[in-house]
């Protein structure tokens, strides 16, 4: 049978010890790196977080300037071309006008110079006429 004497009690204050020793030496340290560790990791994830935040923002704020700035760049492009058929219209009816102009004081001087071919040809024809009768009947008139 198992007798119980003084060596299992300093076995057990023994064990006692050791455990308390060990808890205190190794357990202890342990634990703490373990928590610090965890405690580090989530940090950084919280950090991780919020740079994952700021550059989702970044991004959103980017693509609405982006956004923005095209249609403004579309708006004034709009506008310029607006601008350039207003003013190809307004140069092309000055060019119509002038052309128009030119046109007619061209008609009215080939007007004035064929009425002056005209009148010296009518002068012409009465001398003409006068030479060509005096050739047929052969006598003056």
């Amino acid at each position: 049978m198992i007798s119980i004497d003084g060596s299992v009690v300093i076995q057990i204050i023994n064990f006692i010890v050791l455990i308390w020793a060990m808890n205190v030496v190794l357990y202890k340290p342990i634990r703490k790196m373990l928590a610090e560790r965890s405690q580090k990791f989530a940090e950084l994830e919280r950090t991780i977080q919020a740079f994952n935040q700021q550059v989702e923002e970044k991004i959103n704020a980017w693509s609405l300037g982006l956004k923005e700035a095209r249609a403004k760049g579309l708006a004034e492009k709009e506008s310029l071309i607006r601008a350039a058929a207003e003013e190809e219209k307004r140069l092309i009816e000055k060019i119509n006008s002038k052309a128009q102009a030119d046109l007619e004081e061209i008609r009215q001087k080939i007007a004035q110079d064929a009425l002056s071919v005209r009148e010296a040809l009518q002068k012409e024809l009465e001398s003409l006429a006068d030479a060509i009768s005096q050739k047929i009947l052969g006598r003056a008139v």
